[in-house]
């Protein structure tokens, strides 16, 4: 397979730990192949940082097959680069071209406070889940899967929601730092389901307000969060959260 190599220059947010200023800093690659991923252009800039005796810039990851949801970069402006529905470490550097500079900052959030550099902290996804993203049952051996027949069609949306991988793009694109595709996702993909039925009311109050208290704004129906989402989710989540949420606060 044949291969080009390019010139990138790279604009990339340095910061000490969410106390310090942060700033930009520039960095030129000179030898960058068109098929390496986006994050193995980053692994050769630090092999070149720690040469020169330089601390390496960084940037979380985990599966790079855009399954565990942490290379949350914001490229050029845009949650995960310019490549629809593709997480960060699925985007290659095919998609630039010789000299282009390419800017490359944290998810910013006032929920998401950077650790170093590139890297945030997400915990707030996971105290909303821990507020009521699961299912009571009792453990043992699983059901018999035909046990509990499931509509179609409800089924197929709540595989739908329960596709979000957790990244916080939705939160990088939203001009209001809103969590509620996120929230609205993994409350929807539930209580679609009749195992998610007994504690549906409960679920909803207790996700919308755990989001609430993390500190992420309301959403405003910009559309930017389904815009940049990796997989794809509709905003259809945040509709139903409202409805059932709307719904549990009456009923209460």
């Amino acid at each position: 397979m044949s291969s080009s190599n390019m010139t990138i220059h790279l604009k990339i947010w340095r910061q000490k730990n969410a106390e310090s200023k942060g700033r930009f800093e520039t960095y030129t690659l000179d030898s960058v192949n068109e098929h390496m991923s986006f994050l193995e252009m980053l692994d050769v800039l630090n092999e070149e940082l720690i040469e020169n005796g330089d601390d390496p810039v960084e940037f979380d990851y985990d599966c790079r097959e855009g399954i565990c949801g942490s290379c949350n970069l914001v490229i050029n402006g845009r949650a995960h680069g310019p490549k629809h529905l593709t997480a960060v470490c699925q985007l290659h550097m095919r998609n630039y071209s010789d000299g282009d500079t390419v800017v490359i900052e944290p998810a910013r959030a006032a929920a998401f406070p950077v650790i170093k550099d590139l890297v945030v902290d997400r915990s707030a996804f996971d105290r909303i889940i821990e507020a009521g993203g699961y299912v009571s049952v009792k453990t043992g051996s699983a059901p018999e899967a035909n046990l509990i027949p499931v509509e179609q069609r409800k089924a197929n949306l709540a595989f739908d929601y329960a596709t979000c991988i957790g990244c916080g793009a939705c939160v990088a694109a939203c001009p209001n730092s809103s969590a509620s595709l996120f929230t609205g996702a993994k409350i929807a993909h539930l209580n679609k389901l009749p195992q998610g039925e007994p504690e549906r009311k409960q679920r909803v109050l207790a996700m919308v307000d755990q989001m609430e208290k993390e500190g992420f704004g309301d959403c405003s129906n910009f559309a930017e969060c389904e815009a940049v989402c990796p997989v794809g989710i509709s905003i259809s989540a945040i509709a139903e959260m409202r409805r059932d949420y709307m719904k549990a606060m009456f009923d209460n």
